[in-house]
């Protein structure tokens, strides 16, 4: 299943600056998703994040796995934001950064799930450039 930007917007309730992928590639309902996001130096963090050498901040990387898992759990739930559903990042352990990300890149984000307990759901995470692990995390979402 392939999902382009309409459809990313139709099931995540982020929009610009926020909105963190920008395709998805492959997903299967209750088990994996394949996204990804382009980084180009156009975008305002890297004015700040660092001037003279640009980095993908990790906080925005961990909010793009984030992103990437809450498609997957919205379209396993067959739910999305305009049915009222929101889903919320509200853990993770096992966070781990191994490569920074800088503009050209193509991130590739992908998360696995591990559970669903009482409107919680598990997941595994990690993004990748160039096959290279960028970040790897396991993260909580909850569906309210």
């Amino acid at each position: 299943m392939i999902m382009d930007i309409g459809e990313i917007r139709e099931h995540l309730p982020h929009r610009y600056p926020f909105l963190l992928v920008d395709r998805v590639v492959a997903l299967e309902p209750g088990v994996s998703i394949e996204a990804y996001k382009n980084l180009s130096i156009n975008e305002p963090f890297f004015d700040g994040h660092f001037p003279d050498e640009p980095v993908f901040p990790g906080v925005l990387l961990v909010e793009a796995m984030a992103q990437a898992a809450g498609i997957l759990g919205f379209k396993t739930m067959g739910k999305t934001p305009a049915d009222g559903s929101i889903y919320y990042f509200v853990g993770a352990d096992k966070l781990r950064f191994k490569r920074p990300c800088v503009p050209g890149d193509r991130v590739h984000l992908f998360a696995k799930v591990l559970g669903e307990r009482r409107g919680i759901w598990k997941f595994e995470v990690e993004s990748r450039v160039d096959g290279a692990l960028c970040a790897s995390a396991t993260i909580l979402c909850a569906d309210r």
